[in-house]
């Protein structure tokens, strides 16, 4: 992804669906590790994902085992 605050354009995409997929988390995951550290803006995002996922209005999808 390599853009400026690339994990809040994720928490964006997941709020915006309303669902945490396993392809975001896996990006949200792969950007951090990429990057070594996490800016405020991004980390400020992650909280409010996490909040919102705690409150139920964000879902957790699991993958689609189709095999």
């Amino acid at each position: 992804m390599r853009t400026r605050y690339a994990i809040r354009q994720l928490v964006e995409k997941a709020l915006d669906i309303k669902k945490l997929t396993p392809e975001i988390e896996n990006e949200i995951n792969s950007e951090l590790t990429n990057m070594g550290y996490i800016s405020d803006v991004d980390y400020e995002a992650l909280e409010l994902l996490m909040a919102e996922m705690d409150a139920g209005r964000i879902q957790l999808v699991a993958n689609l085992g189709l095999g």
